[in-house]
């Protein structure tokens, strides 16, 4: 079956689906074999539950009209997202990065839905089935679309970016993030830059840190939005930054007070603020969209448990977030703070030296109790007051019931696999 007509009944239908535990009436299913099952199977209690189309590529599963056979079903959700991104002909905004790439992203829709109509990818659905369904649920109505990318090995961007084809695209920052699938820092670096080279290659315009020296040198031949502190040949040219705890922002005649904690969030409001300002959303507006934003899902969040303070960014963690997060810690105002630090994940031969480097960086902070959580960070054992160290999650969750916590500023950070949000149970 052509793509056309495919495009054309999927145009019939109001949403897309992959799981039938959430699908809706009048959607469109698209069964994608899992490493667990596979979704073929799913096709006749899609059908039952409303679904008005099922994409198969499975004959067997053949049921009737409704039913569209393709040789591989996810091969054709991408095809499909494509297609459907060119035929809506909407300005796309890509962004990816180390750190902050759903923060950022949230901000900028925040602050562009002030004057269009914006949709974005919902949560961090940013891989290679995340970013179809994010094209596959803008519509006609949607004015500008917002579609982050995730990576953890090389050539994964460049895909993304030949599907959702973006007309503008920004970099968050490069770190130590999927070393493992990357093969190092370089590898992060190139992997990263694939967005530069598509838009690049297209002529198109990609929004730049002037603050990110790296940024800078490999955008120099390409069209760019510039945005930065203190830096008076910028686009945007913001004048003041401060977080204690909260980031605080002033450009020109205008000063946000934001609702994100810890300077390391200041870019991502910084960029937020001058993509709304290339678009030309007025100053007021962006001042309060971006005030109004309340991060969520363990995100960078300040949760008051009892008389403790804490933030919460355990939504995950890499070398280079978990080394912000601790200096912007160190920084605050309080004599009684609790590191609850949890393992790094995918770093994959230097994950041990760096979770060493780590604990060698609390190493000079005498003010902050750290207790460290898991195999690698157990590894990096050494001794020290106020140091602790635990294998597994369990066997801190039974220290930690031991404990009298009270009137401290608690810092929880880990990677999405330890789950450390766990620890609010027991504050």
């Amino acid at each position: 079956m052509e793509m056309q007509h495919i495009h054309n009944l999927f145009l019939t239908c109001d949403s897309i689906s992959i799981d039938t535990r959430n699908i809706l009436p009048n959607s469109f299913f698209v069964a994608i074999k899992g490493d667990r099952f596979d979704a073929n199977t799913f096709a006749k209690e899609a059908l039952e539950k409303g679904a008005k189309y099922v994409v198969i590529d499975n004959p067997n599963y053949f049921i009737d009209e409704r039913t569209i056979l393709v040789n591989d079903s996810l091969v054709s959700l991408q095809e499909l997202a494509k297609f459907h991104r060119n035929y809506l002909q909407l300005p796309i905004i890509a962004l990816t990065g180390s750190n902050g790439k759903t923060t950022t992203k949230e901000l900028i829709q925040v602050v562009l839905s002030k004057k269009f109509r914006t949709k974005a990818t919902l949560g961090n659905l940013n891989n290679h089935i995340g970013v179809p369904l994010t094209l596959l649920s803008f519509d006609a109505t949607t004015q500008i679309g917002i579609v982050e990318m995730g990576a953890n090995h090389q050539k994964e961007i460049e895909f993304l970016c030949t599907i959702a084809q973006p007309d503008f695209g920004y970099i968050t920052n490069f770190g130590k993030a999927h070393l493992e699938g990357f093969g190092g820092v370089d590898g992060v670096i190139k992997g990263k830059s694939e967005m530069y080279t598509f838009l690049s290659q297209n002529d198109k315009t990609v929004f730049v840190n002037l603050e990110d020296p790296l940024q800078v040198t490999k955008t120099k031949e390409m069209k760019i939005v510039s945005f930065g502190v203190n830096k008076s040949e910028a686009f945007v040219n913001i004048t003041s930054v401060s977080a204690n705890p909260f980031v605080k922002i002033q450009w020109d005649n205008t000063t946000i007070h934001s609702r994100l904690i810890g300077l390391y969030n200041a870019n991502n409001i910084n960029a937020a603020i001058a993509i709304g300002k290339y678009f030309e959303v007025d100053d007021e507006s962006i001042r309060q969209a971006i005030e109004s934003y309340i991060p969520e899902n363990n995100r960078s969040q300040l949760v008051h448990k009892n008389t403790n303070e804490i933030i919460l960014d355990a939504y995950n963690a890499n070398p280079s977030s978990m080394a912000v997060a601790i200096a912007n810690f160190s920084q605050l105002e309080n004599e009684n703070k609790i590191a609850i630090l949890g393992d790094m994940f995918e770093l994959g031969t230097e994950s041990i030296s760096e979770h060493k480097a780590i604990v060698n960086v609390l190493l000079n902070e005498n003010t902050i109790t750290c207790y460290f959580i898991g195999k690698d960070f157990y590894q990096s054992k050494v001794e020290k007051t106020h140091f602790y160290f635990y294998e597994t999650f369990e066997s801190f969750m039974e220290a930690l019931q031991k404990e009298s916590l009270q009137n401290k500023m608690i810092l929880i950070k880990g990677s999405r696999g330890m789950a450390l949000e766990r620890t609010l149970e027991y504050l």
